[in-house]
């Protein structure tokens, strides 16, 4: 079946040709970004396979049905970026990753608050330099902490647990009871008991109306003061301005992001000899107690195989007229986590 593949790095055309072997699919590799100007490069294809940056709205999809394309496939397992009504108005399938190591993301979450808390991405630039002083470098133990996990899917489960090994308290708020996080030690609260208690909040949970910006100016006064925040979910639960306002009068004592709400037109490229143009970014990083990573906590050799196997096998199954496991249905929002 005839595949465009958009946003494809060089790791994706790997692990996507493995999957392939047995399918024999022909896939056809994009650097670009899947938009309106991008569209055509898709023609003849039946199939179009996008990342969570790509454009996928109705021009889009309107150009894409236009062109013979009766299949979307995204290497992910949120769906934010694909307009599912417009697709079911065109005759387009719309098919997702609905599992992947959930591993690779908590343990990244984790990586991600020792980095910020015991300051080592400054230590090792220091150290790089010559310079072995450990002024400016104290941290917290985080045992016996309070860690607040919003969220309580398998990722936030798995995050629960981890952090419970470290000698945490951790409480958590979900609108669905998982007895697989109290299992593992997480207690239920309310969103504002649980901001209010927490040295740590780590964000697990997907992105929908009700989520965007759950992370805002209000709730943010309502943290306790220095906390921790975390996001390995979706850049728009946190409004970053009003972040940056707390980090600069104290109230968050540490940002630890791996997604930010306008990473479309930065993450997954190298701007390194270019002028960025996106100030908040900017000032994002020039705070030391900050830590911004461009949505790689999923990137693990476990995740991604399972990643292109799945988007492969969804592939082979529309082709074949066969069930289609990971459909997204035109129901649902359009938003989604992970």
């Amino acid at each position: 079946m005839k595949t465009a593949v958009f946003s494809a790095r060089r790791y994706d055309k790997t692990m996507l040709e493995r999957a392939n072997g047995g399918a024999g699919h022909q896939l056809r590799f994009f650097d670009d970004r899947l938009t309106t100007e991008t569209a055509n490069l898709a023609a003849g294809c039946e199939a179009v396979c996008v990342f969570v940056n790509d454009a996928v709205d109705a021009q889009v999809l309107a150009v894409l049905a236009e062109q013979g394309t009766r299949l979307v496939a995204t290497r992910s397992t949120g769906y934010n970026h694909i307009d599912t009504a417009a697709a079911e108005r065109h005759g387009i399938a719309v098919v997702r990753v609905t599992d992947y190591s959930p591993y690779s993301v908590a343990e990244f979450a984790v990586g991600l608050l020792l980095a910020v808390n015991r300051k080592i991405a400054r230590a090792s630039a220091r150290t790089r330099d010559g310079n072995f002083d450990l002024d400016g470098l104290m941290g917290v133990d985080l045992h016996g902490k309070t860690v607040g996990v919003i969220g309580t899917g398998k990722i936030g489960v798995i995050f629960a647990r981890i952090m419970a090994g470290f000698g945490c308290h951790v409480v958590g708020a979900d609108p669905y009871v998982n007895p697989a996080f109290e299992a593992a030690g997480g207690r239920y609260v309310s969103v504002d008991e649980l901001l209010s208690s927490s040295d740590v909040v780590s964000l697990h949970c997907p992105l929908t109306k009700e989520t965007t910006h759950l992370v805002n100016a209000q709730t943010l006064a309502c943290a306790k003061r220095g906390c921790i925040l975390v996001n390995t979910s979706r850049g728009g639960l946190v409004d970053t301005d009003a972040a940056i306002r707390a980090l600069k009068s104290g109230q968050l004592g540490g940002l630890a992001i791996d997604v930010y709400e306008q990473e479309a037109n930065l993450f997954f490229q190298d701007l390194s000899s270019t002028i960025i143009a996106d100030d908040v970014i900017q000032r994002l990083v020039s705070f030391p107690n900050v830590i911004v990573t461009g949505h790689q906590a999923f990137f693990t050799v476990e995740a991604i195989g399972q990643i292109m196997q799945t988007t492969i096998d969804s592939i082979t199954a529309f082709e074949r007229g066969e069930e289609l496991v990971n459909r997204v249905p035109a129901s649902a929002s359009g938003l989604a986590g992970g």
